[in-house]
């Protein structure tokens, strides 16, 4: 859960891509919305320069994208965008059908974890929150660093 003394951590839940099928997007949104986070949810079909501006303009502290036919092969090129906006801090998961051989390529490209069909509740609430504090501590830390 979330501490009272701070504002809900932001999680950006969205789907890059041709891919239409939501359906685990908008539950894993609200697994997240319960335990207490604040939850941007995107419609399916976003472009990746869209989804940055979004993460920006909302200021989020991780982004979760779901991938149910290929679009977790575009993830690579996000995570580069995300990290020329200056967006490093920001955590990334992705979720959905992605077939053992192709995640060590989202890992190396900077994805934190992927969640395959099945994941329980508590397993993503705990891994989101923990990446949204990282998130926060990195924040703070890269402000107080160009601010002393």
């Amino acid at each position: 859960m979330i501490d009272a003394g701070m504002r809900p951590l932001r999680v950006l839940v969205t789907k890059i891509g041709l891919d239409g099928h939501d359906r685990g997007s908008r539950i894993v949104a609200a697994y997240l919305r319960d335990a207490g986070m604040e939850v941007i949810y995107t419609p399916p079909w976003q472009t990746i320069p869209g989804v940055v501006k979004l993460a920006i303009e909302e200021d989020v502290d991780v982004i979760g994208i779901s991938s149910l036919a290929t679009d977790h092969l575009i993830v690579p090129k996000m995570m580069e965008a995300l990290r020329s906006a200056g967006l490093n801090h920001v955590g990334v998961v992705v979720g959905g059908i992605v077939p053992e051989a192709e995640q060590p390529a989202l890992a190396a490209a900077g994805v934190n974890r992927v969640f395959g069909p099945g994941a329980a509740r508590e397993e993503i609430v705990e891994c989101v929150t923990a990446l949204g504090q990282k998130s926060r501590a990195e924040r703070v830390d890269d402000y107080s660093e160009a601010n002393p």
